[in-house]
């Protein structure tokens, strides 16, 4: 594909953070963004070219919203397919359909990774009550049941620590087609912020550590507490999965680290991930920009840090205390524009920086 020059417009479905800071990362390259979301609280918009406020499923504003754009994307992957295949019939969309597709069923995607030869949690499909009996019996207790689709933070999961959780977990979950994961025991766990351009090239991040705390990511740490062998591994089986999708943009690939340091894919999303928040601080060129450059056919970026990192989400009323962050001169503070904060809604984010030692060279 040939490189969309400067004042191209870039479309963008959904207009969350990630697309606010999509946009925001657009325009510093002289490209401009046109969200498409329906009427909500969308911090995207305050910062794009152009918005479209239509449901995912309103064909004539797709129509209309394809017709301005050179290229599209999505900053979330629960995006209906449907939508996206009506986009893809008018303009290029990056990443392509079946990264979408494969990613908002869990099911579908560990049985893509075990294609691939990856490593993941033993998994068993759960379409009703009876199932689950037989599918624990697959994977052993304990174990996870998570909805197939629609799943985040946390939401649409129960825990089944004994034989006695098995009776209320479907309903828990709202009876809804879901995967049952084996618990796995592991050290830590990891992600791999990587990105493929319309070329082939790709560029992987060093992997941070990942810290969860009731189901969402609240503190990521670069460099992580890893091997540089285990580290270049999770980045081996990172581009595995982009050259098998064929795909052009950033992925975020969550990897569980085993005591043996063998790593088990968790989960990948289509899109710029939480855990690389931390490169719009400590790297040349971040993962907003890396996406940006990837969908535009242009040169990847440099993905180096530059300095170590610790990332932490501001998550309800996290944000309230937006003074005293500000006034710390060790952090970079991002707040995302949105209205009311809630429990569990991330607010924001903050970085804190160090210099980089020759420990954490060694580790990354």
């Amino acid at each position: 594909m040939a490189a969309l020059a400067p004042g191209s417009t870039i479309g963008i479905l959904g207009g969350g953070q990630l697309g606010r800071m999509l946009a925001l990362a657009a325009a510093r390259l002289g490209l401009k963004s046109h969200i498409f979301c329906p009427e909500g609280d969308n911090p995207g918009s305050h910062v794009c070219d152009c918005i479209t406020l239509a449901e995912y499923d309103d064909a004539a504003a797709l129509d209309r919203f394809a017709a301005g754009i050179q290229v599209a994307t999505y900053e979330f992957e629960n995006v209906p397919v449907a939508c996206v295949e009506r986009i893809a019939k008018k303009i290029a969309l990056r990443p392509g359909i079946d990264a979408l597709r494969i990613s908002q069923d869990r099911l579908s995607e560990k049985t893509f990774l075990s294609g691939l030869g990856i490593a993941t949690a033993p998994f068993a499909p759960v379409d009703d009550a009876d199932a689950l009996n037989q599918a624990a019996a697959r994977t052993g207790l304990p174990a996870i049941l998570k909805t197939r689709r629609f799943g985040y933070d946390g939401r649409g999961q129960a825990l089944l620590r004994t034989q006695a959780d098995i009776a209320g977990a479907w309903q828990k979950i709202g009876a809804l087609p879901a995967v049952l994961e084996g618990f796995v025991a592991f050290e830590c766990e990891i992600s791999v912020i990587a990105a493929r351009g319309a070329d082939g090239a790709i560029a992987c991040y060093d992997p941070p550590e990942n810290q969860h705390t009731e189901g969402i990511l609240s503190i990521s740490r670069v460099p992580a507490r890893i091997s540089g062998t285990t580290a270049d591994a999770a980045r081996e089986m990172t581009r595995r999965i982009l050259t098998a999708l064929d795909y052009a943009g950033v992925i975020g690939v969550e990897f569980f680290v085993l005591k043996d340091g063998a790593l088990m894919v968790n989960e990948f999303a289509p899109r710029v991930h939480n855990s690389g928040h931390w490169t719009l601080d400590a790297c040349a060129t971040s993962q907003f920009e890396q996406h940006i450059r990837a969908i535009c056919g242009w040169p990847l970026g440099d993905p180096a840090r530059h300095s170590d990192a610790e990332m932490r989400n501001l998550i309800g009323a996290d944000a309230g205390q937006w003074s005293a962050l500000a006034a710390d001169p060790g952090l970079c503070l991002h707040l995302y524009g949105k209205d009311a904060p809630r429990p569990g809604r991330k607010m924001g984010h903050v970085t804190r920086l160090f210099s980089r030692s020759a420990n954490s060279d060694a580790a990354s």
